[in-house]
């Protein structure tokens, strides 16, 4: 019966690595990367010693990678949009001659187009960092009950 005993206790420290791993990447909304910095640290110590914790620092990465990939498109898409839009209605000698800086006539219709393509991105960007964060926290209960966990819409950089 003592030799049950250290592989339950084992079993349970995977499970907290595993889930500690998952909201470690909440961390970003305090320290800058953190949502890199401390999974990267938890798994590269624990990936040896645990298949379990192997695989879900492995998910937490690669899931966190894909959100930054994801973002970086989006926001790709919508800035240059919008200083297109708002530089298109900047007269030139307000950069020329140090103005100060009017939007005179702002015409949204001849905009309505590229403009909904940026909010939309806009949108978008707030709908993955709202989902992203639900999703750690079901994935760090997945984690915490011993279950595998798999992130949607991850892409596999770390196998």
């Amino acid at each position: 019966m003592e030799t049950t005993t250290p592989l339950i206790m084992e079993k349970t420290s995977e499970k907290n690595t595993a889930a500690f791993t998952h909201l470690s990447t909440l961390s970003q909304y305090i320290i800058p990367f953190g949502n890199y910095i401390f999974p990267v640290i938890i798994w590269t110590n624990y990936k040896d010693k645990s298949e379990f914790a192997d695989h879900h620092g492995k998910q937490a990465l690669n899931f966190q990678l894909s959100i930054l990939l994801y973002s970086l498109i989006l926001a790709l898409i919508a800035i240059p949009i919008f200083i297109t839009v708002v530089l298109q209605n900047i007269p030139i000698e307000a950069f020329m001659y140090n103005e100060n800086l009017v939007i005179r006539n702002f015409n949204f219709e001849g905009h309505i187009g590229t403009l909904s393509v940026a909010i939309t991105a806009v949108i978008l960007f707030g709908l993955l960092k709202f989902v992203e964060f639900f999703l750690v926290i079901y994935a760090s209960i997945k984690a915490s009950n011993g279950e595998l966990y798999k992130y949607p819409i991850t892409i596999p950089f770390i196998k």
